[in-house]
């Protein structure tokens, strides 16, 4: 009975991550006026849906942290209930946070997700331990090591002639393949995350889960991320084409190293954490649109636990 609905739920967060999350690693090519939004859209939506492809080919860490086994016991974890929950809560978080145009981290509202359902299910079954460990630490440090080390990395390429203020076609195309890196380690990183949802459950296995989540993903990013597409490419710093590649650089080796160690990292987390370093160092970072992000970070995930509860106590009430 819940297994429909809960297939319903997981291309939900697969449609709202892919609206919210698909532009940020090509962001810096429209916020340096390095190209227009319809061919940015259009590399990240190629570049995301090779990262997801690449998923196929392993990330069972991801899928196993995000089943929820280890932060709650295997029999609540393989519950449809539990995981209908953890479902909701981060799709309906993430599909308002989108529509508000806020780059928030579906990473984050998985995590409230996990955690407002288990909590509701047994408070003392969940584990702290797990809950630092595999989400809270590398979700916090994540965007600490990104703003130094986007501020740092700038002002190393910038001193060896590497991050021009103006655009020409070997930065140019540096740029592009920068951002189309940024967008592959997203599909490779977060397209596990949320097939771990559906896997086990409603008689899917990984691989067509991945290909489900992934095309959701493909097709979220096209139709429903101009809003998101503005705050991070002209709200958040002032940047120049050198500035837009460094930030992708950093970005870049961050998720994709978060993918290889098997970390839940949140590429809005280390984008937006990139840009502001480079902010920063520029003193150019515009600090009324930060805060505000910043603030939708802290809510967020209070919200995604709330909404999982809720439908975890009504889902057990009529089952």
């Amino acid at each position: 009975m819940l297994a429909p609905l809960l297939i319903a739920a997981s291309l939900a967060i697969a449609f709202a991550n892919g609206a919210n999350a698909n532009f940020k690693g090509v962001a810096s090519l429209l916020g340096s006026g390095t190209t227009g939004f319809r061919t940015a859209l259009h590399w990240s939506m190629l570049a995301t849906a090779a990262g997801s492809a690449a998923a196929l080919a392993g990330n069972g860490v991801l899928l196993a942290t995000f089943s929820g086994k280890g932060l709650v016991p295997d029999a609540l974890a393989a519950d449809p209930a539990f995981l209908l929950s953890t479902a909701m809560g981060a799709a309906l978080a993430n599909l308002l946070a989108t529509r508000l145009g806020f780059p928030v981290s579906t990473t984050h509202m998985l995590m409230g997700g996990l955690l407002g359902a288990g909590l509701a299910a047994d408070p003392s079954e969940v584990s702290v331990v797990r809950l630092w460990e595999s989400f809270a630490k590398p979700l916090l440090l994540a965007p600490l090591i990104a703003i130094v080390l986007g501020g740092l990395l700038y002002i190393a390429l910038r001193r060896m002639r590497l991050a021009s203020n103006h655009r020409n076609r070997p930065l140019d195309a540096l740029h592009f393949l920068s951002a189309g890196s940024v967008c592959f380690a997203r599909g490779m990183n977060d397209t596990p995350k949320i097939a771990a949802l559906l896997v086990g459950v409603a008689g899917f296995r990984a691989s067509p889960a991945l290909v489900l989540v992934g095309i959701a993903i493909a097709l979220g990013g096209v139709l429903g991320s101009r809003r998101v597409a503005e705050t991070l490419a002209h709200k958040i710093t002032a940047m120049d084409p050198g500035q837009g590649f460094a930030a992708n650089l950093t970005s870049a080796f961050l998720v994709m190293l978060g993918s290889f160690k098997g970390l839940p990292l949140s590429t809005t987390h280390v984008t937006v954490g990139a840009l502001l370093g480079i902010g920063i160092t520029t003193r150019q970072a515009k600090w009324r649109t930060v805060v505000p992000v910043l603030l939708a970070w802290v809510v967020t995930l209070p919200c995604a636990a709330a909404l999982a509860a809720l439908v975890f106590s009504l889902a057990r009430s009529y089952a």
